[in-house]
């Protein structure tokens, strides 16, 4: 029978072989390991759901810290809801970028606080937008793509 190792030399079929089977797994992990840059639309919707996640770890840390024991639900809700902006944003993003990133957006934001951590001002600018993106995130993610085509 006739294979592609006929024409070549009994000696040279060994390394060939090896050869072969070298590029291919290295064709593989190559594959495997190549992740694509997000799109402009996705960078400017992480940059959203980031925000989202910030306002809502913010907004939980400061109800737990108000000793309120009446709020306590609604601080666990703010932390599950920071928890889940975060896994959204991994999903566009590696999650050691998305870490750095969030650092930055939740530095940001608590620099623009009161003093007294009054959370008025990130209420007024957050609380709709994040329920929606949370609720609805491939309906933001379709307004950005057609925002920045």
């Amino acid at each position: 029978m006739l294979n592609m190792f006929t024409c070549v030399h009994l000696p040279y079929q060994k390394l060939v072989r090896r050869s072969l089977i070298v590029l291919s797994s290295a064709l593989v992990l190559v594959q495997f390991n190549v992740s694509a840059a997000p799109s402009e639309a996705e960078t400017q919707f992480i940059d959203e759901v980031l925000e989202c996640a910030s306002y809502y770890q913010i907004s939980s840390e400061t109800i737990a810290g108000m000793n309120a024991p009446q709020m306590k639900p609604v601080g666990e809700k703010l932390k599950i809801s920071s928890v889940q902006a975060l896994s959204l944003a991994q999903k566009y993003q590696t999650k050691d970028l998305v870490e750095a990133r969030f650092a930055k957006v939740e530095e940001q934001q608590r620099a623009s606080l009161p003093k007294n951590n009054n959370l008025g001002q990130l209420m007024g600018k957050y609380k709709d937008r994040c329920k929606t993106l949370l609720a609805e995130p491939q309906k933001r993610l379709d307004y950005w793509i057609m925002a920045t085509m």
